[in-house]
């Protein structure tokens, strides 16, 4: 049976990952993600840090 493992980052949901066959496959839930989805990793942690650096190189929007 398989497992799906939210991955979030700054308390959002950027998508998950489901293991299967020693690997973990990504499903992007927010556009900022897309380039991971259907992307495979060795790990959950894997995933999160790939995901988390990203988030860390997206420019944010400023509050008014």
């Amino acid at each position: 049976m398989s497992q799906a493992i939210v991955i979030e980052v700054q308390d959002e949901a950027a998508g998950i990952v489901v293991g299967s066959s020693g690997h973990f496959r990504f499903f992007s839930s927010q556009p900022a993600f897309d380039s991971f989805d259907g992307r495979t990793f060795r790990s959950v942690e894997q995933a999160r840090r790939a995901v988390a650096e990203r988030d860390a190189a997206r420019p944010r929007r400023r509050a008014a």
